[in-house]
């Protein structure tokens, strides 16, 4: 019997001690620690984008976990910490923006609802890389040029609909709503003003702006 129990079970202890070891040495993205590179504000953005062409040239899916970061290489995968309450989740970076005032991150339906935003719509969160790098300085001067400005969500959408590299940004001006359309994203004053120049070309108006931070 003793000899049985020597020959068959210790054999199976030591492989499950093996599979043990690695799952505690191979720690899912969810676990890793990240370096904490920015905190502000988060949004969302969803079903108005959905099927629509990112940034880095893939289809929008509302339902993965992506986000827009105007700084970050995309593939870069970043924990998004929700310092509202305490959860977080992690999303590869696939589209540029966002460009209202004082966001860092725009992130899919689906991130928004692992975090518990979508009600609030916005969230304060800090940033963890897990990999990846900086195209540029998160605190750059950025430009951007601007096509219109619309009071009907769906106007702007449909103008934005017009041109590729195109996003609609919300806006409060006394105390109602507009919806901008906005061309592209620049790191230098002249590139937005020949950009503008090739839209003039093809019979758009429009002017060049500073992104705000």
């Amino acid at each position: 019997m003793a000899k049985n129990f020597y020959r068959f079970v210790l054999p199976a202890c030591f492989v499950l001690a093996l599979y043990l070891a690695g799952c505690s040495g191979s720690r899912d993205a969810s676990q890793q620690r990240g370096e904490a590179i920015q905190t502000g504000e988060a949004s969302w953005y969803g079903p108005g984008f959905h099927g629509r062409q990112t940034a880095n040239g893939e289809r929008y899916n509302q339902n993965q976990l992506t986000a827009a970061h105007r700084t970050l290489e995309f593939g870069t995968m970043v924990r998004v910490v929700n310092l509202d309450n305490g959860k977080s989740v992690v999303v590869r970076i696939n589209d540029r923006g966002p460009y209202a005032r004082g966001r860092i991150i725009d992130l899919s339906r689906a991130a928004a609802r692992e975090i518990d935003m979508i009600q609030s719509g916005v969230a304060n969160v800090r940033l963890e890389r897990l990999s990846g790098r900086q195209t540029a300085d998160v605190n750059r001067e950025s430009f951007t040029v601007q096509i219109g400005s619309y009071s009907s969500r769906s106007e702007a959408r449909r103008e934005a609909g017009k041109l590729s590299n195109t996003r609609v940004v919300q806006a409060r001006v006394n105390n109602r709503n507009v919806y901008r359309v906005y061309y592209g994203s620049f790191d230098s004053r002249n590139e937005a003003e020949r950009a503008l120049r090739r839209l003039q070309s093809r019979g758009h108006n429009g002017f060049v702006k500073q992104e705000q931070n």
